[in-house]
């Protein structure tokens, strides 16, 4: 067997919004080493002097984190499914899932705290974006920024980041190969009729929405959907985000409806196919306005699968006309 180098991700990261590039830095403790890797990329022998051997998941004789701050919901969910699990020592109070996080309500997800975070001793923070990456940096806590993912494969080759840097690229390989499976099982078994189907997807009571541009948008778009809301922000001025109208919605009559407010807004389908003239919309008159769970569509971790699931089910039973 011929040893492997593996390059393990120094950070801090910059990661491209669009198609999973990355820029990956050259110095901290994670450093490049070389060992001996079996088939299924799990180091199982040290190259070094004497013997001595320290292993970690899929890693032998290398820095690890040990200490993980999430303040990514979505990160979260990836470090569990992968396997980090237990290298987590806190998340932000958004990051109820799964079950186990270590949830602490004083971590503020949209209001990073930057000594809030260091009180932990972290060795590794994963942020969703680079707000306070410097100011943890000029600490001496090392940032990875879980950036948003823009379209399918992002999602992936963060995950895939992810789990290098935890040492855990075995779980993560097999987190992302059981992800694709499953998504390319849901998406093959759509029946899509002759005629492309609208879909209005609401974020909230005031009509936000979201566009084909945005990561939720392309999920729909991957399900053969068509976006009524793309019209509304041909300029890209809202940034994939625009605010319909009453009358935008009516004129459009989208066929299908999923709305992802009831938690937020106490919206439901009583709620919606109520509103002066919804009731003519083709959406309600056949039956097609979807609850669809805030956390869950707004995420791009492995619970992808139960989005699409319920989306690839609306479009399959969908009643058209």
């Amino acid at each position: 067997m011929n040893p492997v180098k593996y390059l393990v991700l120094a950070l801090p990261f910059v990661v491209a919004s669009c198609g999973g590039g990355s820029e990956i830095g050259s110095s901290g403790p994670f450093e490049v080493v070389t060992y001996e890797a079996n088939d299924a990329g799990l180091a199982t022998e040290s190259p070094l002097e004497g013997g001595a051997s320290v292993e970690f998941g899929d890693c032998v004789n290398r820095d690890f984190p040990q200490a993980i701050v999430s303040m990514s919901p979505t990160a979260t969910e990836m470090l569990f499914a992968m396997g980090a699990g237990e290298q987590v020592i806190a998340v932000d109070n958004y990051s109820y899932w799964p079950p186990e996080a270590p949830v602490v309500e004083d971590l503020a997800g949209w209001n990073p705290n930057v000594e809030a975070i260091a009180a932990f001793e972290p060795d590794l923070v994963i942020l969703s974006d680079s707000g306070i990456q410097q100011e943890l940096e000029l600490i001496g806590v090392e940032v990875y920024v879980a950036a948003a993912a823009v379209v399918l494969e992002d999602v992936f080759d963060q995950m895939l980041e992810i789990g290098e840097i935890t040492c855990q690229r075995v779980g993560a390989r097999a987190a992302v190969a059981d992800m694709r499976e499953k998504i390319a099982e849901l998406l093959n078994g759509i029946n899509l009729p002759e005629n492309p189907l609208t879909y209005y997807h609401e974020l909230d009571d005031t009509l936000y929405s979201v566009t084909s541009g945005t990561f939720v948008g392309h999920i729909y778009s991957l399900a053969g959907l068509v976006n009524i809301a793309d019209l509304a922000d041909k300029d890209g001025s809202s940034w994939g985000y625009p605010q319909l109208t009453q009358e935008f919605v009516l004129e459009a009559d989208p066929d299908i409806i999923f709305f992802a407010d009831a938690e937020c807004c106490g919206q439901s389908v009583e709620t919606i196919t109520s509103r002066p003239g919804w009731s003519e919309l083709k959406a309600v008159r056949n039956g097609n306005v979807i609850e669809i769970d805030n956390d869950v569509s707004s995420r791009w971790g492995p619970r992808l699968v139960d989005f699409l699931s319920t989306v690839s089910a609306a479009v399959s039973t969908v009643k058209a006309g």
